[in-house]
């Protein structure tokens, strides 16, 4: 076969690289801008991005929307031009206001987007650079190591036991084994295409070498984009809820509408043209068609707030999810503590003192010995070596006690290096007057074997058992609480002895003290659990790490006290000898859980969901990614996680830092009480604009007209509603335990509010209409109901405005400190009250609403009854806060 034939897996390496134009040794950069230039970006296309006329024009696809346009022509032929321009202009504003909430949406997801740009090792100009995976370009000669994501469809050049986890493209989970000869086969599987590696699989183990074959949409994962691109986009879960809460109510006010235009036939009171708009109205007016448009923004704006928190959203019905976690399963290093060994305690002088209270001095040995005995280097500034003994370098000098002085004053000559069996290291420092210091570092049960004296101050004194009992009392009770102990010890010898074996140099040593060492706690995390406890989030410790060390950070970060030490403390070793149905009966009593596997890690968050449990689980390495897709909420670190642990995890953690998962739970609470305030305040308003109409139809009076009832929904219906999701959180958002699993958005008294508040609006408004028809304040009976109308008309929008002050909270009152803080709010309703208001005040526009003047002794009245609203619901919620106190909730 001609090899310009060949399949990709047909061809060695050799043919590979001359068919790309490449060497083994990469691209030069020139050449790889000259190939980006024309193969274009390595990333996958989405669906291409509507204009802003295809998202206004969409606007109109709306059922309701359309009914609304026919009712403006229906206005136009039977004259009422006026109406049917108000109709359009409504129309055109909510058109324009849902262009910008789609907009907005748009924007929030694409800025997290652009967050999560994977990166990738190439050669290029004969050196390994890191580069955008989104600027290889064929030809390119790139690098794979375990936990790499393979950035495009490669043929490798090398594989040292490299293994690729495919199932994103095969459906296989199994990793397959790559190789780099050439397959004879012309048709094979991708799964059985070895020495490929395809753009977006796992490199699970081993490391390799590949040249770039294809990118973008020319990979194999390229024709998977190409087929969801062309499919139906799907909605979230929390979005179809939404969408059928708008549909139900929809057929309930549909009914309603009908039965008032039925019911005002039937009395004669109205046209039928105007009745037909007036029904066409209030159901249009009622249904919250812009509610899932108010979510998704809510959402975005969730994450926006999220990544300044460190807290990056991967997947936006993540931070819905938040708000109802129970448990967060942590793993240890690096996120609970700092992921750096620090000295903690030295025992120096015959004394045990805390490490803040020692201030090194060239009078004690001890200093210059954990300095000397170390192999720590300075690179740029940064302390590169072993993290017991950078800890040793950096407690000195972070003090101004110079270990570079020290080296340069103590010039090593000799060494016995590190040994497992005896635990010791040693070197040999020359003096400046000739002699020669003999440094020993390492265990010290091992290290006291071989000492005959220890230091005092200004004095060596013989070791004795009362010492050296001293001496092993301080090691033990620094290892319970999980405190790594060296000792050092030293002696002056003339010479650089002959032979350098431990025998001959580590004996007749000088005892010189203790350094206890740990990686310490984040000074934050221990408030992060506190305020999880608080909030009734159970934080569990996940680690490889052994148990004793385990529990004593678990102890000193008040996840478990000494009395539960034994029995809260779990190993993986003892996991195993449970099942899956008896770790599901004992999870509840496990808090810390030592020495375990990634696939213990499964089984743990799959026992606690068997109870029902939202659980979150962190991660970093390439087999966490199993957990990370088991959990609720999984969460990557985005420091020291591999590309496979963030591929699988709904939050990455910029930080790395346990307290950062607790402040989005904060968030992910908020955003759900935001939505669910979004939702009383419309669903409310909405019920009570239904009611208003129905009970005038029903007592026929005179109704208000559409653009009374379309004018008071564009108002109050769009910026409040949005301005509540901007919220700031309740000050006790953190003390409420976490909502059910399978509770909604009309959960936790939101329901009933609506009702009951709906209602109220609804009978306010009806309340002053007919106190301005048994008093009028002019005389006539076409002003009086004409007075009557513009009352109930203000009524019906102000009440609104103020019950939105009452949304800020469901249960809470507004007379707290923080009704104030958010300014969006404060401008978004004295807006809509200026639009509102200019209906009326504004010569000129009464007769385009069909309004009267209102003198002040109406105004007084409809200001009034619209502020009793406030007093009425604050007297409710006191009332509801009292009962929940005397039940104890």
């Amino acid at each position: 076969m001609k090899a310009s034939k060949l399949k990709d897996w047909q061809r060695t390496v050799e043919d590979t690289a001359a068919k790309q134009d490449t060497r083994l040794a990469g691209l030069t950069t020139a050449e790889a801008q000259r190939r980006l230039e024309k193969y274009g970006h390595n990333e996958l296309a989405t669906k291409g991005k509507t204009t802003l006329l295809q998202k206004f024009l969409a606007q109109f696809k709306d059922l309701m929307i359309i009914v609304l346009l026919v009712a403006a022509l229906i206005s136009v032929f039977v004259g009422e031009g006026v109406d049917a321009l108000i109709i359009l202009l409504v129309v055109v504003l909510n058109a324009i206001f849902g262009v910008f909430q789609e907009s907005k949406a748009e924007e929030a997801i694409d800025a997290l987007k652009s967050l999560a740009a994977p990166q990738a090792k190439v050669e290029r100009d004969g050196q390994i650079q890191q580069i955008q995976s989104t600027k290889l370009v064929p030809g390119d000669v790139v690098i794979l190591e375990a936990g790499d994501v393979v950035p495009a469809d490669l043929r490798l050049v090398e594989s040292a036991s490299m293994q690729i986890e495919e199932s994103a493209l095969t459906g296989e989970s199994v990793p397959v084994n790559k190789q780099t000869a050439a397959l004879d086969d012309e048709q094979l599987p991708l799964g059985d295409r070895t020495n490929l590696a395809f753009m977006n699989s796992n490199v699970t183990f081993g490391r390799g070498k590949g040249i770039v074959i294809h990118t973008g949409m020319a990979t194999e994962v390229g024709k998977i984009a190409r087929l969801i691109n062309d499919a139906d986009e799907t909605i979230t879960p929390l979005q179809r809820n939404l969408t059928k809460l708008s549909k139900t109510l929809t057929w309930l006010i549909l009914a309603i509408a009908v039965v008032v235009f039925a019911v005002g036939m039937l009395r004669g009171q109205e046209s039928l043209i105007d009745m037909l708009l007036t029904a066409i109205s209030l159901a249009v007016a009622a249904i919250p068609e812009g509610l899932p448009a108010i979510v998704t923004i809510t959402l975005a704006l969730g994450t926006q707030r999220m990544v300044k928190r460190h807290a990056i959203i991967r997947k936006l019905p993540a931070v819905e999810t938040l708000g109802s976690t129970q448990i967060i399963a942590s793993d240890k290093t690096g996120t609970l503590t700092q992921n750096k060994m620090t000295v903690e305690k030295l025992f120096v002088d015959n004394q045990l003192m805390d490490a803040a209270a020692v201030t090194p001095d060239f009078q004690s040995k001890l200093f210059d010995l954990m300095i000397l005995n170390n192999d720590t280097k300075k690179i740029d500034e940064e302390l590169v070596g072993d993290p017991t003994e950078t800890a040793l370098i950096a407690f000195n000098d972070q003090r101004g006690y110079s270990s570079a002085a020290v080296i340069d004053q103590y010039q090593r000559v000799a060494e016995v290096p590190f040994d497992s069996e005896r635990k010791l290291m040693s070197t040999v420092n020359a003096l400046p007057d000739g002699k020669y210091l003999i440094t020993v570092k390492g265990a010290p049960d091992e290290l006291l074997k071989r000492t005959t004296k220890y230091v005092m101050p200004g004095a060596e004194l013989p070791m004795d058992e009362a010492e050296e009992r001293r001496i092993q009392a301080v090691n033990h009770d620094l290892a319970l609480q999980a405190i790594r102990v060296l000792g050092f010890a030293y002696r002056i010898v003339d010479a650089v002895p002959e032979k350098l074996t431990s025998a001959v140099v580590e004996n007749d040593l000088i005892f010189a003290g203790l350094v206890g060492m740990i990686d310490p706690e984040r000074p934050e995390v221990a408030q992060a659990i506190q305020e999880a406890h608080d909030a009734g989030i159970q934080t569990l410790m996940i680690t490889g790490d052994h148990r004793d060390t385990a529990g004593a950070i678990a102890k000193r970060l008040g996840m478990i006290t000494d009395a539960e030490a034994d029995t809260a403390v779990v190993t993986g070793a003892e996991l195993d000898q449970q099942t899956d149905e008896q770790l599901a009966d004992h999870v509840a009593n496990y808090r810390v859980y030592a020495r375990v596997a990634p696939e213990h890690k499964v089984r743990i968050v799959d026992a606690w969901q068997k109870k029902g449990k939202v659980v979150a689980m962190t991660g970093d390495g390439v087999n966490d990614a199993p957990s990370l897709k088991q959990a609720d909420i999984g969460v990557a670190m985005g420091i020291t996680g591999t590309e496979v642990s963030k591929g699988a995890s709904d939050m990455v953690l910029a930080d790395d830092n346990f307290a950062t998962i607790v402040d989005a739970v904060e968030e992910g609470r908020k955003v759900f009480a935001n939505i669910q305030k979004a939702i009383q305040y419309l669903l409310s308003a909405n019920l009570g604009e239904v009611l208003t109409l129905f009970v005038m139809t029903m007592m026929g009076w005179q109704i208000l007209a559409p653009v009374h009832i379309l004018w008071i929904n564009l108002v109050t219906d769009t910026l409040p509603a949005i301005a509540l999701g901007l919220e700031p959180a309740e000050k006790n958002v953190m003390q409420q335990p976490p909502r059910d699993k399978k509770s909604s958005f009309l959960s936790g008294g939101v329901a009933g509010n609506v009702i009951y508040q709906g209602i109220l609006e609804g009978a306010i408004t009806l309340f002053v209409y007919a106190m301005a028809l048994a008093f009028p304040d002019h005389s006539g009976s076409a002003q009086i109901h004409a007075d009557a109308l513009t009352m109930a008309f203000a009524t019906l929008g102000l009440i609104q405005l103020f019950h939105a002050f009452n949304s800020k909270s469901i249960h809470g009152s507004i007379f707290q400190a923080t009704t104030w803080k958010n300014k969006f709010f404060n401008w978004a309703i004295l807006i809509a009250f200026a639009l509102l208001a200019i209906t009326i005040v504004v010569p000129g526009f009464n007769d385009l609403f069909h309004v009267s003047h209102l003198n002040l002794h109406q105004w007084l009245i409809v200001i009034g009854a619209s502020l009793s609203m406030i007093v009425i619901v604050e007297v409710v919620k006191l009332i509801q806060r009292t009962l929940k106190k005397s039940r104890g909730n």
